[in-house]
């Protein structure tokens, strides 16, 4: 077996094949230095060929594993194409869960924004029904390497699998059939992986492939691209797909909706019932409304009571970098969302505000359309200090509607926002961008951004 990437999923991948008695090599472009703290938690019997890919681990391989971060390399197509299997750690887990119990049901979340938060409810929704459950994926943990984790203690199977899953896992699953699926939305993203924004969806669309009758399939109402999906496919409709709930912030639909100030829910009721205040949400943001109210039709359709849903609704404020309140110096408000990594993001980010927004955005670009937003910045935003490689971009799909400014480094950024700001105002970091061009990742960045912030004097 070889495995491609050696990032957190090629160490799980790895590490769950050579304890089923499978011989394993891992590959990967970078040098072991590079890589010394992946290689130091793989498995003693585990191969390691690093600082390229050799023809023969892929040519002679009995299956290749991939991981999602892996980009479609022609030795992996010329493996493709002589019968070699090829799939990523999404399916190696999913398959492997199905070889130990077959009864375990998958809750899989995908969308271009609001995954993590999402995830992270359904998961707490159920924990505080009473339910064991495993949460990995896309979030963080690999779903190969949780899998291990229960096979190696002999620990009873959880009653569910909560998993966040990415348009690039999606990509190289084969049978992977989630018990309840979500596409939380669908923005350009990625486009500089995908050939299209078309492929982009339908890697997305890729989620529901093999639900059946008796599986669900949870849908954004308000988000065009979804439901375009939705409607150009008649299995979905003709009974032979998954049954099909909404959720909406706009509109009354089957599943989950909001309206006059309250969000109703369809799910297993006769009628429209009243489930929680808007209001009474902990967390701000009409993005984070859309998230609330996806996470609570998965958790319901799984057998969650109303009363868990509410609680931790109640009681949730909010991932890291997620619109992150940060500080509050001399009347300004401080918000850290480095996760906002696309255009679309940052727009329902800066819809959430009624205060004047100094924005820091900018970063390396995945081939984002930044005029998007030249209408909401033109109306929420007084200005913006742009930093990284897609200044210029972004700056030229601005020009004329507010303030610009550029900054050398996010230090500097935050210095000038700080200069700029005035009682009342906000200073936003979301930056419609990758984090790679200056930090390790976007976490690094929302870190640094923070930290900058807590040093500021009034």
């Amino acid at each position: 077996m070889t495995v491609v990437g050696l990032a957190r999923s090629g160490v799980g991948a790895a590490n769950l094949l050579a304890a089923m008695g499978a011989r394993v090599t891992v590959t990967d472009m970078k040098t072991g230095e590079a890589l010394k703290d992946a290689v130091g938690r793989l498995s003693p019997s585990v191969v390691s060929a690093l600082g390229g890919h050799p023809e023969e681990l892929f040519s002679s391989a009995d299956m290749l594993v991939v991981s999602p971060g892996v980009p479609a390399i022609r030795q992996i197509a010329e493996a493709r194409a002589k019968g070699v299997q090829v799939i990523g750690e999404l399916e190696l887990a999913w398959q492997v869960m199905q070889d130990v119990s077959k009864t375990v049901p998958f809750i899989a979340i995908t969308g271009s924004n609001g995954k993590s938060t999402t995830t992270t409810l359904v998961d707490l929704m159920l924990r505080r029904q009473g339910s064991a459950i495993v949460l990995g994926g896309n979030i963080g943990n690999a779903l190969s390497e949780e899998f291990l984790k229960i096979i190696q203690a002999g620990a009873g199977m959880p009653d569910a699998v909560v998993a966040e899953v990415s348009s690039f896992q999606l990509e190289s699953i084969d049978t992977f059939r989630p018990h309840i699926s979500a596409i939380l939305n669908i923005t350009p993203d990625h486009l500089d992986r995908y050939a299209s924004r078309e492929d982009y969806s339908r890697a997305k669309a890729r989620i529901y492939v093999n639900q059946t009758a008796g599986d669900y399939l949870v849908l954004n109402a308000d988000d065009p691209e979804t439901m375009r999906l939705y409607e150009s496919e008649p299995r979905l409709a003709d009974g032979r797909g998954p049954s099909v709930f909404f959720f909406s912030r706009r509109r009354v639909v089957s599943g989950v909706y909001a309206k006059d100030g309250m969000v109703y829910t369809t799910i297993k009721t006769r009628s429209a019932q009243p489930l929680i205040s808007v209001n009474e949400i902990a967390m701000h943001g009409v993005h984070n409304l859309e998230n609330a109210m996806a996470a609570s039709a998965m958790a319901l359709l799984a057998g969650c009571g109303p009363d868990p849903v509410k609680e931790v609704l109640k009681e949730f404020t909010g991932l890291e970098h997620r619109l992150e309140f940060v500080r509050e110096l001399a009347g300004v408000r401080y918000i850290n969302d480095s996760k906002g990594t696309n255009a679309d993001a940052v727009l329902k980010s800066l819809e959430g505000f009624e205060q004047p927004v100094v924005l820091i955005a900018g970063g390396r670009d995945k081939a984002g359309d930044f005029t998007v937003l030249r209408e909401i910045i033109s109306r929420k935003a007084k200005a913006v200090i742009l930093i990284g490689e897609a200044a210029e971009k972004i700056g030229s799909a601005l020009h004329d509607t507010v303030r610009l400014a550029r900054a050398s480094s996010l230090a500097e950024a935050v210095q000038m926002a700080h200069s700029i700001a005035e009682a009342g105002d906000v200073v936003l970091l979301s930056p419609a961008c990758a984090s790679f061009d200056m930090f390790r990742d976007f976490e690094d960045r929302g870190r640094q951004f923070k930290q900058q912030v807590m040093e500021l004097k009034a």
